[in-house]
């Protein structure tokens, strides 16, 4: 290694520390990234830089698909699209053992189609599930693991926050990742549905049945949740077709959850404030983190340590998938201590030339790294998904909500395997998209 390496590591170093002062990502890696350029280039190199770049990537049109998509999320959770995506889920698999949890997994896949937010999918689906799990006596490492994991999905399914910022500082095409991420969330969906099975093989007790539903029931049910899949189907399918772009797939999108909340009578000047503050300052914080990226990237690229990591391990004597699980067993470690965006953006830089050099596709190493992401927002002691849980059910022990996790978490292991083996689980739908 060079000085310019050791430069480099450094400044990793000190991001890290930062980060475990509580310093936010976004400042910290513009910190870095200054100084970085600073001893690298020189002063006047590091002032252009902080000058320029955020500037420049603030007016970057694909960026608009961020407080679209969060804003759709919002006028979503608003309209009460949750609660009955729950009924509809509910009247389906209520009668199985373990069927309000099922329902709830179900729930919250169809809530991801319209949030993009692993933490508002848990919130949400948490008011509206918990309550009903805990009136059917169900056991609180069920009910609250459920939740907690099902809202995982949230990243997963399109539209996905995570896929418009990987794919932003990989610079591969955000309709693709989303694409992409249809096949994984389906399937992953329908593994934590066959976990919650086998789960009431063993402990019956934890799930009671509920009463079954009619099909009368189930017909107004499913038509109640009609308008959700609706929305789904305009907004991504105009992707897949391509009649719209990202962005303006978001923007449509925005636009019908909005009509539908306002045609439901759910938002009065009050709550919508609400919901445009809350899309502004989601945006402000993502942002801020895609343009630290934007100067701590170039830093680290600066200083050559990527392309020596990458060299160096390409040249291993081992099989490439050897190289694969190391890489996600590192970001499996960095899940427990650190955040999901905060783990993409600041070792992106350092993992894509050497995902590259390997051969890989980067669409489905996309969909791989969410997946990794998901099982971050539930690892201890960070699992942001298990504090909104918490938050929520204040009552039940930490260590039950872990317990309940457990299950899902080897799901979504087990699931990653399946990536690994057959990639064109995520690959299909985007190669077969209409350009």
């Amino acid at each position: 290694m060079d000085q310019n390496d050791f430069i480099g590591v450094g400044g990793v170093l000190v991001m890290i520390l930062l980060l475990v002062l509580r310093m936010p990502i976004g400042t910290a890696m513009l910190l870095v990234g200054v100084v970085g350029f600073a001893i690298l280039n020189g002063i006047p190199a590091a002032l252009m830089a902080i000058g320029t770049y955020p500037f420049q990537y603030a007016a970057v049109y694909d960026l608009a698909i961020i407080p679209l998509f969060v804003l759709m999320g919002n006028c979503a959770a608003a309209s009460g699209m949750a609660r009955d995506l729950f009924a509809a889920a509910y009247a389906w698999f209520g009668h199985w053992r373990g069927g309000l949890a099922s329902a709830t997994i179900a729930a919250c896949a169809g809530f991801a189609a319209v949030s993009g937010s692993s933490v508002a999918s848990a919130i949400t689906m948490g008011r509206v599930c918990l309550p009903e799990m805990a009136r059917y006596k169900y056991d609180p490492r069920l009910s609250c693991g459920t939740v907690a994991a099902g809202g995982t999905i949230g990243i997963l399914i399109p539209p996905s926050t995570a896929f418009v910022i990987y794919g932003i500082l990989t610079e591969q095409s955000i309709g693709r990742l989303l694409l992409a991420g249809i096949l994984p969330g389906l399937l992953l969906t329908s593994i934590f549905m066959a976990t919650i099975a086998i789960w009431m093989r063993f402990k019956p007790e934890y799930g009671p049945r509920g009463p079954r539903a009619s099909w009368g029931e189930r017909r107004r049910a499913t038509f109640q949740a009609g308008p959700m899949m609706t929305v789904v189907l305009i907004s991504i399918g105009g992707i897949y077709a391509g009649i719209f772009t990202e962005s303006e797939a978001a923007a449509v999108g925005a636009f019908l959850a909005l009509l539908y909340a306002l045609a439901k009578r759910m938002l009065t000047g009050k709550s919508f404030n609400k919901i445009l503050l809350e899309t502004v300052s989601t945006t402000a914080m993502v942002f801020l983190i895609l343009i630290g990226a934007q100067v701590f990237g170039p830093f680290l690229a600066l200083s050559g340590l990527p392309e020596h990591i990458a060299g160096v391990v390409k040249d291993l004597d081992v099989p490439r998938v050897v190289i694969l699980m190391i890489i996600l067993g590192i970001y499996l470690l960095l899940g427990t201590f650190l955040e999901g965006f905060s783990m993409l953006v600041l070792t992106l830089p350092i993992v894509i030339p050497i995902v590259t050099a390997l051969g890989y596709d980067l669409i489905w190493f996309g969909v791989v790294m969410v997946i990794v992401l998901e099982m971050g927002l539930i690892d201890p002691p960070v699992g942001i998904n298990v504090f909104v849980v918490k938050s929520l059910v204040p009552e039940v022990p930490m260590s039950q909500i872990f317990a309940g996790i457990a299950p899902f978490w080897f799901a979504m292991m087990f699931c990653i395997g399946l990536l690994i083996m057959f990639p064109d689980i995520a690959l299909l739908i985007p190669n077969s998209m209409i350009n």
